[in-house]
């Protein structure tokens, strides 16, 4: 499901528009891996499910116009041809509050603002990760600022170099990490060179 995502503030602020996924285990996709790299323990994640449409908009439209339940109306209303909004979401989402379990027609406004709202201001705090095991990406390392940027020789250590991952540079999934990996490589290779290594 695409979606917005975000957590924290100010500077520490993350925020994507990226898929959600939904698993037996929790949220996943690329919407939870990018703002893993943001999240701190303890803090919320704040997710609009719904981030191109006014749903408000169209529960009022389809209260004129359609006697469907308020979770096949949801449903219908989101799809698109190329992202269909899943009708086991909007089941479950309905399924938390008695006044959305009804056909629209029926439902009052101050029944369908809500349920609108919550779609687009869904806040969870999450209990953990998969850990260390199924971690694609990482955060920490070797500070940058003990390196030389041209060589990525140890200013402390003379002769020690650190590249890839093992550096504190955390990139955004699409391959930033392997470039970062391969240009820091590159340089430390050409320093290397230079010095007939």
């Amino acid at each position: 499901l695409p979606v917005q995502i975000e957590t924290g503030d100010g500077k520490t602020k993350g925020k994507f528009d990226e898929d959600l996924l939904f698993t037996h285990r929790g949220l996943s996709g690329p919407a939870v891996l990018q703002i893993s790299s943001y999240w701190q323990e303890q803090r919320p994640v704040r997710i609009n499910l719904t981030p191109t449409h006014d749903v408000a908009g169209m529960l009022t439209a389809g209260k004129a116009r359609s006697r469907k339940l308020i979770a096949n109306e949801l449903a219908a209303s989101l799809s698109t041809p190329e992202t269909p909004f899943p009708a086991r979401l909007a089941d479950t989402w309905t399924a938390r509050d008695s006044a959305w379990q009804r056909p629209i027609n029926e439902a009052t406004d101050k029944a369908l603002t809500p349920s609108a709202e919550s779609l687009q201001r869904w806040q969870i705090t999450p209990n953990g990760s998969e850990g260390y095991k199924k971690a694609e990406v990482t955060a920490g390392g070797v500070d940058t600022r003990e390196l030389s940027g041209q060589t990525m020789e140890s200013q402390k250590s003379p002769g020690l170099y650190f590249i890839g991952e093992v550096v504190d540079v955390t990139g955004w999934l699409g391959g930033y990490n392997f470039q970062w990996a391969w240009a820091s490589a590159f340089a430390c290779a050409q320093a290397l060179k230079a010095q007939g290594a």
